[in-house]
């Protein structure tokens, strides 16, 4: 599973960005569209200011996600949603493009999942399992380019 997860990940790399590897790239010296994946499918989950940083979370299925990075859905893939957060100064509007960002996701059943968000196209980005029908705690602790740790959390329901 984890030989999957890699491939997938490597697979959104190589779109986001040919030939380099996006997590030792400097952005700030790019010019991104950072608005363009998140505008996909995929409702807004959430949506807070935490200490100065507007935070935007959506889930969309993997179906959708795949879809629209034009990719096959891979056959035994067990995770069914993409969560993706993006990030922008309270204040300017700015993309925060850079920093870490960890999310555990607990099911109806109480079990976790944790991951780290990969930074893609503009957003952080992961796949998780919400295969259950039911509500999910999201929790992300993200610590950007300012290096003050934030939290976020909220539910979302699986109907």
């Amino acid at each position: 599973m984890k030989k999957l997860a890699a491939v997938i990940a490597v697979a959104t790399l190589a779109l986001a960005a040919p030939l380099v590897s996006h997590a030792e790239m400097d952005h700030s010296s790019m010019k991104m569209d950072h608005g363009s994946h998140m505008e996909h499918k995929g409702d807004i989950a959430h949506q807070e200011v935490v200490d100065g940083v507007k935070a935007t979370f959506k889930v969309m299925s993997m179906k959708d996600h795949m879809k629209a990075m034009k990719m096959e859905m891979p056959k035994d893939m067990k995770e069914t949603h993409h969560i993706a957060v993006e990030f922008k100064d309270a204040k300017s509007g700015k993309a925060l493009t850079e920093g870490e960002v960890k999310v555990k996701v607990q099911g109806p059943d109480k079990s976790d999942q944790m991951k780290d968000l990969m930074g893609m196209q503009g957003h952080f980005g992961a796949d998780f399992d919400l295969s259950k029908k039911g509500k999910y705690g999201v929790m992300a602790k993200f610590k950007l380019a300012d290096g003050k740790v934030r939290s976020a959390k909220f539910w979302y329901e699986v109907k």
